[in-house]
C-alpha cells in the first residue's frame, strides 16, 4: 500500500480512523499526536483533559509528520532542527558545535511541513493549470491542423478549377483555328477542282477534234479536207493554264512551362511571423488544496510579491462594439478568436465578431437570464427552458441536444474554467436549485438547501464560479447574490447597499472579486464584503444587465437600453 506522502492530494482513497478498535472514516488529524481520527474520536480527543489543548484540524490541513532520521554525528539523537544559515538538518546537540554557534534554528517539523505543502501546491498547479492548459493547446493545434487541411483543400480545388478553365479556353482556341484551316483547305480544293474540270473540257475537245480529223481521211472527202486545212478550226487550241496550290504554313506557338504557370496563378506564403499561441495566465487556475491558516498567510505574502494586478484608482472605457440583431444586451459569452455571443430580452441569440459582423443568429426561449456559456472546447451551450433541455452548438454550427433536465426548467448556465463542469440554475414550480454536471453531461451534484433545510434559491437566473470553486448565483426573487462553496455549503448572501436590490449579470475575476449588476455594477471581495460601486450613472451606465471578465482582465458590460457592449479596464 502506498504511504501517505505518496498518495496524490486529490486521490479518492479511504482513510481509517487511527484510534484503537475504530474503523470509521477519518476526517480529522491531531497535529500533536500525528493521528488521524473520525468525528466521534475527535470529539472525545478534545474533551480529554490530557489532549484538549492539542491542535486538531481537518485531515487535508494536517501537518506532515517528520520522518525519523538519526544524526550522523550524534547517532543516538534524532534530527529535529534546521540550521537556517547552513540549511542542513541537525539534532539538539549539534547546536553547541563550533560550526553552528550563533546561527538561527527552525523547528525541522515545521520546515518539513511547509516543504511538503509546497510540493502539493506544485502538484496542484500542474494538475489544475499546466496539464489542462497543455491539453487545451493540443486541442487548439488539432483544430488548426483541421483548418489548415480545409484551407489547402480549398486551394487545390481552386487550382483544379483554374486548370479546367484554361483547358476549356485552349479547346475553344484550338477549335477556332481548326475551323480556319478547314476553310483554307476548302478554298484550295475548290480551286483545284475548277482546274480539273477545265482540263476535262479540254480533253473532250481533243477527242472531238480527233474524230473530225478522222473524218477528213476518207477518199471521198478530198475537197472537204482541203477546205478544212485552210480554216482556223484546223488549228489545235493550246492546253489551258493551271497553277499549283500554295498551302498555308503552321507556326508553332512560343510558350514554356513558366508561361503556363503564370496563367494558372501562383501560391505564396505570407512573409509574416507566426503568432504565438495564447496561454492563459496561471492566476486563473485554482487549486484544490485547502490551505491552513499558516499557509493562507504564506499565500497572502507570496501574492503580495507575485501578483501584480490590483484595483485601478479609476475605471476606463477602452472599446465599444455595436451588436447587430439584438435590441439590448442581457448576457454575454466570450468565445475564441475574437468572437462573442450576445442575447437580448426578445429571445435572440447572436454570434458576432469584433468588427460588428453578424455570424449566426438563433431564436431561443431565453430572455433576461444568463442562459448561454462557452466551454473549454469553444462550444456554445445554452438552455431551452420551454423544452427543458440544454443544447450544444459546435464550432461547425451544428446544434445538438446535450442534456435533458427532466421536470425542471433550466434558466442559467456556466461552464467551469477550473474543471469544465457545467453549473445550471433551474426551477420547478416554486422550487429552485443548482445542478452540477460533468463535461460529458452526467449529473454529479444538486445544491438546494442550507444546513437548516432552508431553500437557498428562488430564481437563479444568472450563475458563475469563483477561482476558489464557490458557486455564485444572482437570484432575482430573493433580491440577493447567493454564494455556496464547491461542496454546496452556504457561505454568504449579499443583498446590496440599499433596499430593492435586483441582481442580474454576475462574473468573477482572477483576484476572486465578484462583480454583479443591479442599476450599477457592485464589486465584492471573495468573502462577500462590499468594496465599491464600480460603474454608475457617472460613467454613463444606467441599466447594466450583463457583465463578464476576459482573459486579459477587461470588463465587458451590456445594458438593457442599448445594443452596444462596452469594454472597461479596472485592474492595473
Amino acid at each position: 500500500m502506498a504511504s501517505e506522502s505518496q498518495i496524490p492530494p486529490d486521490a479518492q482513497h479511504y482513510l481509517v480512523c487511527g484510534s484503537e478498535d475504530c474503523e470509521k472514516n477519518c476526517q480529522f488529524y491531531c497535529n500533536d499526536c500525528h493521528q488521524p481520527m473520525c468525528e466521534q474520536c475527535q470529539d472525545k480527543h478534545q474533551k480529554n483533559k490530557k489532549t484538549k489543548s492539542h491542535e486538531v484540524v481537518p485531515y487535508k490541513q494536517r501537518k506532515r509528520q517528520l520522518p525519523v532520521e538519526k544524526c550522523q554525528i550524534h547517532p543516538t539523537k534524532e534530527m529535529v532542527l534546521l540550521c537556517e544559515e547552513c540549511q542542513i538538518p541537525i539534532c539538539y546537540k549539534c547546536t553547541a558545535r563550533k560550526e553552528h554557534r550563533g546561527h538561527a534554528f527552525t523547528d525541522l517539523e515545521i520546515d518539513f511541513d511547509e516543504k511538503v505543502s509546497l510540493c502539493h501546491e506544485e502538484i496542484a498547479k500542474i494538475r489544475n493549470y499546466f496539464e489542462p492548459t497543455s491539453q487545451d493547446l493540443k486541442k487548439e493545434i488539432a483544430g488548426d491542423a483541421t483548418e489548415i487541411k480545409k484551407i489547402m483543400d480549398g486551394i487545390k480545388t481552386s487550382m483544379k478549377a483554374e486548370a479546367e478553365s484554361l483547358k476549356k479556353l485552349v479547346d475553344t482556341v484550338t477549335s477556332d483555328k481548326i475551323k480556319q484551316v478547314e476553310k483554307i483547305e476548302q478554298s484550295l480544293l475548290e480551286t483545284l477542282n475548277g482546274q480539273n474540270q477545265k482540263i476535262d473540257v479540254y480533253i473532250n475537245y481533243l477527242s472531238d477534234l480527233i474524230t473530225t480529223f478522222y473524218s477528213y481521211l476518207s477518199p471521198s472527202n478530198i475537197k472537204q479536207i482541203t477546205l478544212a486545212l485552210k480554216s482556223e478550226s484546223f488549228i489545235i487550241q493550246p492546253i489551258p493554264e493551271t497553277s499549283k496550290p500554295v498551302p498555308p504554313v503552321f507556326t508553332a506557338g512560343n510558350f514554356s512551362k513558366e508561361d503556363v504557370t503564370q496563367l494558372l496563378g501562383r501560391i505564396t506564403v505570407p512573409n509574416t511571423k507566426p503568432e504565438n499561441r495564447k496561454i492563459k495566465p496561471m492566476e486563473t487556475a485554482s487549486t484544490q488544496l485547502k490551505p491552513t491558516g499558516k499557509q493562507r498567510k504564506q499565500g497572502r505574502e507570496k501574492s503580495d510579491v507575485k501578483l501584480t494586478l490590483s484595483l485601478s484608482s479609476s475605471v476606463t472605457k477602452v472599446r465599444e462594439y455595436t451588436v447587430p440583431g439584438v435590441s439590448n444586451v442581457f448576457h454575454i459569452s466570450l468565445g475564441k478568436s475574437g468572437r462573442l455571443w450576445v442575447s437580448d430580452g426578445d429571445c435572440n441569440l447572436v454570434q458576432t465578431d469584433l468588427q460588428g459582423n453578424q455570424l449566426q443568429k438563433i431564436q431561443t426561449s431565453g430572455g433576461s437570464e444568463g442562459y448561454h456559456t462557452v466551454t473549454h472546447d469553444g462550444d456554445l451551450i445554452y438552455t431551452d427552458k420551454n423544452n427543458k433541455v440544454i443544447n450544444r452548438i459546435t464550432p461547425d454550427n451544428t446544434i445538438n441536444e446535450f442534456i435533458k433536465t427532466g421536470n425542471c426548467k433550466p434558466l442559467s448556465i456556466h461552464s467551469s474554467h477550473i474543471n469544465g463542469d457545467i453549473l445550471v440554475g433551474m426551477r420547478k414550480g416554486e422550487e429552485a436549485k443548482v445542478t452540477r454536471y460533468n463535461k460529458t453531461g452526467t449529473e454529479i451534484q444538486n445544491i438546494q438547501r442550507d444546513k437548516k433545510g432552508q431553500e437557498l434559491y428562488s430564481d437563479p437566473h444568472y450563475i458563475t464560479e469563483n477561482i476558489n470553486g464557490d458557486v455564485c448565483v444572482s437570484d432575482y426573487r430573493k433580491h440577493a447574490v447567493v454564494v455556496v462553496d464547491k461542496s454546496g455549503q452556504h457561505r454568504f448572501s449579499y443583498t446590496g447597499q440599499r433596499s430593492n436590490f435586483n441582481p442580474f449579470g454576475i462574473s468573477t475575476d482572477v483576484l476572486g472579486h465578484i462583480l454583479v449588476c443591479d442599476d450599477t455594477v457592485h464589486l465584492l471581495d471573495q468573502d462577500g464584503q462590499f468594496l465599491s460601486l464600480l460603474l454608475t450613472n457617472q460613467q454613463g451606465v444606467y441599466s447594466p444587465c450583463s457583465v463578464c471578465v476576459d482573459d486579459e482582465n477587461n470588463l465587458w458590460l451590456g445594458q438593457n437600453i442599448t445594443n452596444r457592449v462596452a469594454v472597461y479596464k479596472y485592474l492595473q
